[in-house]
């Protein structure tokens, strides 16, 4: 199956250039969030595919207009075509706002889902927004990642994990696309990027 993961950045390719022919292949769009949500419709209409979606720290305006076309998975586990997909947005908590959250917030959102983790038998994608703690996050409280996406990951072995949060131009040398834990494949999704699922 093969994945587009979008995030942060609208991509010119896929909006003002847009070229079926060049997404043809695509099953599946996972947006990690801080999209616009006109973005995000226009793909729903054009890419005749499912568009799942977790909330980045700037989607508030998503409350009053949502993406049409795309399905939340915000704090739930989506099966497509037997992939189970767990939704987990927000960012760390840097300011009073919506979609933001402590270390003990996201666990207790993790922990509110045990028993959709026990009859799944776990997931095979994390998708939120911010980074795992200490692999490809920043050193800012805004950029901070999540301790608890590592436990997770430890726990339940998911085949990838596919984030936004940390864009490329924040510091190109330092960033990292992929990334490894443990037997997760880690993917920052950054504008956009193509994988597939095997």
């Amino acid at each position: 199956m093969k994945i587009l993961a979008l995030a942060d950045m609208e991509s010119k390719a896929l909006w003002d250039y847009f070229d079926r022919d060049k997404i043809q292949d695509v099953d599946l769009i996972l947006s990690c969030g801080d999209l616009k949500a006109s973005y995000l419709s226009f793909l729903a209409t054009m890419v005749k595919v499912p568009l799942l979606y977790v909330h980045g720290n700037h989607d508030t305006n998503y409350n009053r207009f949502p993406p049409e076309g795309c399905e939340c998975i915000e704090d739930t586990i989506f099966v497509h075509n037997g992939i189970r997909i767990l939704g987990l947005g927000g960012s760390y908590r840097y300011k009073p706002g919506d979609y933001q959250y402590t270390e003990s917030e996201m666990r207790r959102r993790i922990s509110k889902l045990r028993l959709a983790l026990w009859k799944n038998k776990g997931f095979d994608i994390l998708l939120s927004h911010a980074p795992a703690s200490g692999i490809g996050d920043g050193t800012d409280l805004p950029h901070r990642g999540f301790e608890t996406f590592l436990h997770i990951m430890e726990k339940y072995e998911p085949r990838y994990f596919v984030h936004g949060h940390v864009h490329a131009n924040y510091n190109a040398r330092s960033f990292q696309r992929l990334n490894h834990y443990r037997e997760t494949t880690i993917i920052n999704a950054y504008e956009k990027y193509k994988f597939l699922y095997e």
